[in-house]
């Protein structure tokens, strides 16, 4: 979540629970990064964010919660995506926004280490992925919203489960723009014949 930008458009309460939450999330991204997720423990984290284990589980569900917290917006930046894609196609304003999702987080210092850390951690691999893949269906209505196609539309699921799961090929590839390019390249063929049809 982009705090700094959310924090100033709110009142002191929801303020104060925001910036408990970033404690919460940075402390605990830090000890997992530092140590591994199975070698911390919430107690720990509750009491390097200097909050108690209840308010920790109050913001988040579990210990998986606190490396994925930016679940909205990332629903939200996909279905803008779809959206505002300026005269290209779904699958390239998709496979733009993969790309400029991955530049931005090649950006980070710790991104690979972050990355590592999740891949080589099945409990919060799958976690992630479960996340993730929880778009699908918004992602598939804003797809059908563009189309013209009924809400409920199969292609419209379809293409937008494909390019779900793509993102995990993608960022397993060392050049992940020409991984993005093959991949969505093979999605923008077949939706390119299907909007023919």
């Amino acid at each position: 979540m982009r705090y700094d930008r959310v924090v100033t458009e709110l009142g002191r309460r929801e303020r104060k629970k925001l910036q408990t939450r970033r404690s919460i999330a940075d402390a605990a991204t830090r000890l997992f990064l530092e140590r591994g997720f199975d070698e911390v423990g919430v107690k720990e984290i509750a009491d390097t964010a200097d909050v108690s284990v209840t308010t920790l589980f109050k913001h988040f569900p579990s210990k998986e919660a606190l490396l994925f917290d930016e679940d909205e917006e990332q629903e939200s930046a996909l279905v803008e995506a779809v959206r505002h894609r300026e005269g290209r196609s779904i699958p390239m304003a998709l496979r733009d926004h993969f790309v400029e999702a991955a530049r931005g987080h090649a950006d980070h210092p710790q991104f690979e280490v972050f990355q590592r850390l999740v891949v080589e951690t099945p409990a919060l691999r799958d976690y992630g992925h479960r996340m993730w893949t929880r778009h699908q269906d918004a992602l598939a209505r804003a797809i059908a919203e563009e189309v013209g196609a009924p809400e409920d539309d199969v292609r419209c699921a379809a293409l937008a489960r494909f390019a779900l799961e793509a993102r995990d090929v993608i960022f397993d590839r060392p050049d992940r723009e020409r991984a993005a390019d093959e991949v969505f390249g093979l999605l923008e063929l077949g939706w390119a014949a299907e909007q023919q049809s």
